[in-house]
């Protein structure tokens, strides 16, 4: 008897785990195993602090972000004061279940089926990698933590089916020297329509290695055919590629994240992955961190609706970010012409330097007021087209 099953071993779910192991009950970290999530892998200084992680893990430390338009304007933006960290998740992620293990979480390597429940019992049934053998553990608690589309979500939560999505996809290659397109201290992020019609395109450095993709929501757009198109135009067509990986990402965080029993969403199970920059490492942590502060809220109390406690912290600190976030991908993501006035107002000090230090502090600046009108004063100038954009 388990006091609480963790279905899902990302970055989520391994600190869910973890946090539940060194509180005291007994954990399971059912994961899979072997798969590796596309991701740019850019954590902030926050999550370095709030999740004490070490220096070793990460692959590559940026100090410039370059915003690319349609047109091609590049656009430069400082990292003042801090860095941006680089994780490969096909070594973090395993960090983080190995720490949640070394807390005392028990893992078990095998593919979930279900939950299932007799009279007042409840078991998650499982099929094991080694023997191919199909298992149960009892549980009081679940938490799903297992990705977007998650089974989990759709099997127990209202509305679990329906979440939004765009499919991301990139291909890890080995990183060149340092040249006139590539920077292994910079991100480049590029706004363009050919690339991605409705998300943005990256080239993130992971150290001797490089994350090259794109994201969209639209279907029929060939996503191997638009990543090589923009390698091709970063000079890293002839770069050996290691892996590729695809997968879901989900839109916005879903109104309900328990199913009022026995069952707390976390992480891209719950949809928390930021609009606009499709952030999901940070927020996939703190969602596994409110799921396991509710899952215990609820195992010392006995009421189910402390539950409800893991959206509510999660959305008390982060709705107002994920609403301006969604409001802008909303605005600037429709056309080239949005993507390329974009581009141009990052061009503003006052905007490069609020942008970061709410990134970096994942909450929005209020010390200048000053500076938040005169943004909103030229962010509605750009969007009614009175600022005229120079063509590169």
């Amino acid at each position: 008897m388990f006091d609480v099953v963790v279905i899902g071993g990302g970055p989520s779910g391994a600190t869910a785990a973890e946090d539940l192991a060194r509180s005291g009950f007994k954990v399971a970290l059912l994961d899979r195993a072997g798969r590796i999530k596309p991701c740019g892998g850019a954590i902030p200084p926050r999550l370095v602090a709030d999740f004490d992680l070490p220096d070793a893990q990460m692959v590559a430390k940026i100090n410039t972000a370059r915003m690319i338009s349609p047109t091609g304007r590049k656009v430069d933006i400082p990292i003042e004061n801090g860095y941006v960290g680089m994780v490969d998740r096909e070594h973090f992620d395993e960090f983080l279940r190995e720490r949640a293990a070394s807390a005392g979480a028990e893992r078990v390597t095998g593919t979930f089926k279900e939950i299932r429940r007799d009279g007042e019992a409840t078991f998650v049934t499982y099929r094991d990698k080694a023997s191919g053998e199909t298992r149960e553990l009892q549980t009081k608690l679940i938490i799903g933590a297992d990705g977007a589309r998650s089974n989990v979500a759709r099997a127990e939560v209202p509305g679990g089916e329906k979440i939004p999505y765009v499919i991301a996809y990139h291909e890890i290659i080995e990183a060149p020297a340092a040249t006139a397109n590539y920077d292994p201290t910079r991100c480049d992020v590029i706004y363009d329509g050919d690339i991605s019609p409705d998300f943005y395109g990256w080239v993130f450095p992971h150290g001797h290695s490089a994350s090259v993709g794109m994201g969209t929501e639209i279907d029929g757009v060939d996503l191997k055919e638009a990543t090589a198109k923009l390698r091709a135009n970063a000079g890293l067509a002839d770069c050996k590629t290691i892996r590729r990986e695809g997968a879901p990402i989900p839109l916005r965080p879903m109104d309900k994240w328990d199913n009022g029993r026995d069952v707390v969403l976390a992480g891209d199970a719950a949809g928390v992955v930021a609009p606009s920059s499709g952030e999901g490492i940070y927020y996939a942590m703190v969602g596994g961190r409110v799921a396991a502060t509710a899952a215990s809220a609820c195992l010392t109390s006995g009421r189910a609706k402390d539950l409800q406690l893991a959206r509510k912290l999660f959305m008390r600190e982060h709705k107002q970010v994920f609403r301006v976030l969604g409001a802008m991908q909303n605005a600037y993501y429709r056309s080239d012409e949005r993507r390329e006035r974009f581009v141009s107002l990052c061009h503003d000090v006052d905007v490069q330097r609020l942008t970061f230090e709410a990134y970096m502090n994942k909450k929005l600046v209020k010390a200048r007021p000053l500076a938040h009108l005169k943004i909103g004063i030229k962010n509605l100038a750009h969007l009614s087209g009175i600022v005229a954009v120079t063509r590169t």
